[in-house]
Formats: C-alpha cells, structure tokens, sequence
C-alpha cells in the first residue's frame, strides 16, 4: 500500500502544478479572455511559415542544381537567399562574365520571381 501511494503523491503534484499554471493564464482581465478566444488558432498561423520556408529551401536547391549543371561555375563560393521566389545571390565569381552568367541561369529557374544579384569577382591575392 506504501508503495502506491508514493507513486500518487507525484501524479499529484504534477496535475496541482497544471492546474496552477491553467489557472494563472486565466487571471487576466474577461476582455483579453474574450480577444484570446477570437484569435486564430497558433498551429495554423505557424503552419504558414513553415510551408513557406520549405518552398523557399526546396527553390534553393533548385537553383543551385542549375549552377551544377554548368562546370566551369564554382557553386561552392556563391550564396543563394530566397524569400518568396526573390533570389538574391552573393559571393565570388571567377571572372565577370560569370557575373551575368549566373544570374541568367538563377533568373531561368521555374519559380523564381525575381534576382537581385550581389556577385563580385574573386581577388587573387599576390603573396
């Protein structure tokens, strides 16, 4: 009987302390009880985002299997952000032609709204 009653006493003071924290969300005022209950439900607002940020990862990869295609492009020294479909990139490129190049080739990816191009050209630096 001993041994039951130990395992109760946990159980117990586990549901006080969600009552506790239950009942601590409720001391404030009825109208902000009110707002509270009108306001859309947290799961489906945050599920947005994340849709969004998979879309945005996903149009990424995308692009940077355009540049892979090309070899004579370095992908490893070119960033490439995305929000929404805008791309913008950033970075080294070898020569200037692969300036324009590059964009070209992010600007033909399906998906991509827009490009907004940040590249410079890699310095070699004499030692």
């Amino acid at each position: 009987m001993e041994q039951s009653m130990k395992s109760i006493k946990p159980l117990r003071s586990a549901c006080a302390a969600l009552i506790v924290l239950a009942s601590v969300g409720g001391i404030f005022h009825a109208d902000d009880s009110i707002a509270a209950a009108s306001a859309p439900s947290v799961a489906s607002s945050a599920s947005a985002p994340v849709a969004t940020r998979k879309e945005n990862r996903a149009l990424r990869r995308l692009v940077y299997a355009e540049f892979a295609k090309d070899k004579s492009i370095d992908a490893g020294d070119i960033g490439v952000g995305v929000k929404s479909g805008a791309v913008t990139l950033t970075g080294t490129v070898t020569d200037a032609a692969q300036i324009e190049k590059v964009g070209a080739m992010a600007k033909g990816v399906p998906g991509v709204v827009s490009v907004t191009n940040k590249l410079t050209i890699r310095r070699n630096f004499a030692q």
